[in-house]
C-alpha cells in the first residue's frame, strides 16, 4: 500500500437505500473520482439489481470498482475485501484520481482504516471438511467442539452463523491458535488520510425509501435475474445467497410463499437491516460530516469539509 498524504480517500457510508450511491457518484463526477464498492453483497457478481449495484449508465459517468467481481461461491471476508480495497486504492491514486468509497459495511470500512491481525489462511480442505461437519454434527455440536479451543470466540458468535463458526474452526485446525488469539494480534492502521461521510436519514424516510426500491427493483427484472440462479441449483451453503430478498425468492419458486409475501418479508428484512446499521455506525464510527440525505437538504458542508481539507 502507497501513501498519498495530499489526497484523501473519501468515505460514503449509512443504511441501506440512504442515497449513498447517488452521493458518491455525484463527488466523483465534481472531484475526478473513482466510486469504490465497499458493500459485501455488491462483491458478487450474480444479483446486480437485488443488491443495486451501479447501474450501465452510472458507470458510463464514472469509473467503479469493485462490483460483481467474485462468484456467488466465494466468501468475501473483511481482511479479504481490504486487501482488494488496498489495491485499488493504490490504483486510482496513481491514476491521479480520488478514491470514493461507498457502501453500508461498516465493518469493512473499519477494518480498512484501523487495520486486521494478520491470520493466515486455511487450506480449502480444511474448510470443506469444516462445512461437512456443520452438516453433520449441527450448529450446536460445533459450537459445543469449538468452544473446547475458543471458548471467546464462541461466545462472541450467534448460534446460527455457519461461516464464522466454521472460520474459527479451520483456524483452529490450521494453526494450533484460537481465532479470538489472532484477532488480538498487532493491527496496522491504512497509510492514507480519510474523510467521511455519514447518512443519517429520518427513520419513516427510509422505511419508506425501502419499501419504494423494492418496486423498482420488480420493474427492473430482479425475479428473472434471481430465478436464473435458483435454476441453476446454488449450493445452499454459498455466501452469495444472503443477499436481502434471494431466500425469499427461492421460496416463492419452490411454492411455498406468494410473492406478496416476498415483497413483505424482504422488505422487513431490509429494514431490519437498516436498522442494525445505524446502530453499528453510531456506536463504532466518528465521522467527519453527518449528512441528511432528504432532498431538501443542504450537501454544501460536505463540500466544504474537503475543500478545507485539500487545502
Amino acid at each position: 500500500m502507497t501513501s498519498h498524504a495530499q489526497t484523501p480517500v473519501i468515505v460514503v457510508a449509512g443504511p441501506t437505500a440512504s442515497g449513498k450511491s447517488a452521493l458518491a457518484l455525484d463527488l466523483a463526477e465534481r472531484r475526478g473520482g473513482t466510486v469504490i464498492n465497499a458493500d459485501a453483497m455488491q462483491t458478487y457478481d450474480a444479483f446486480p439489481i437485488l443488491t443495486a449495484q451501479p447501474t450501465a449508465e452510472e458507470r458510463a459517468r464514472v469509473p467503479h470498482a469493485l462490483y460483481g467481481v467474485l462468484p456467488l461461491g466465494e466468501t468475501v471476508s473483511a481482511a479479504r475485501w481490504r486487501t482488494l480495497a488496498a489495491a485499488e486504492i493504490d490504483r486510482v491514486l496513481k491514476e491521479g484520481r480520488v478514491p470514493i468509497l461507498c457502501g453500508g459495511s461498516g465493518l469493512y470500512i473499519r477494518t480498512l482504516m484501523q487495520g486486521i491481525a494478520a491470520i493466515p489462511e486455511a487450506p480449502p480442505d480444511l474448510r470443506e471438511q469444516a462445512n461437512a461437519d456443520w452438516a453433520v454434527l449441527g450448529s450446536r455440536a460445533f459450537r459445543e467442539r469449538l468452544a473446547l479451543h475458543d471458548p471467546e470466540i464462541v461466545a462472541r458468535l450467534k448460534p446460527e452463523d455457519r461461516q464464522r463458526h466454521v472460520r474459527a474452526w479451520e483456524v483452529w485446525q490450521a494453526t494450533g491458535r484460537p481465532l479470538s488469539e489472532w484477532q488480538r494480534g498487532e493491527a496496522s492502521a491504512a497509510p492514507w488520510r480519510f474523510a467521511t461521510v455519514l447518512l443519517a436519514p429520518d427513520r419513516d424516510w427510509l422505511r419508506e425509501r425501502i419499501a419504494r426500491r423494492f418496486d423498482v427493483m420488480m420493474a427492473a427484472g430482479v425475479m428473472a435475474e434471481v430465478r436464473a440462479v435458483f435454476d441453476r441449483q446454488p449450493d445452499p451453503a454459498w455466501p452469495g445467497l444472503k443477499a436481502h430478498g434471494a431466500p425469499e425468492f427461492f421460496r416463492h419458486f419452490r411454492g411455498g410463499i406468494t410473492l406478496g409475501d416476498v415483497q413483505r418479508i424482504a422488505i422487513d428484512h431490509t429494514r431490519q437491516y437498516a436498522k442494525r446499521q445505524m446502530t453499528w455506525f453510531r456506536h463504532q464510527m466518528t465521522p467527519d460530516v453527518v449528512l441528511d440525505p432528504r432532498p431538501d437538504s443542504d450537501s454544501g458542508e460536505i463540500e466544504k469539509y474537503l475543500d478545507n481539507l485539500a487545502g
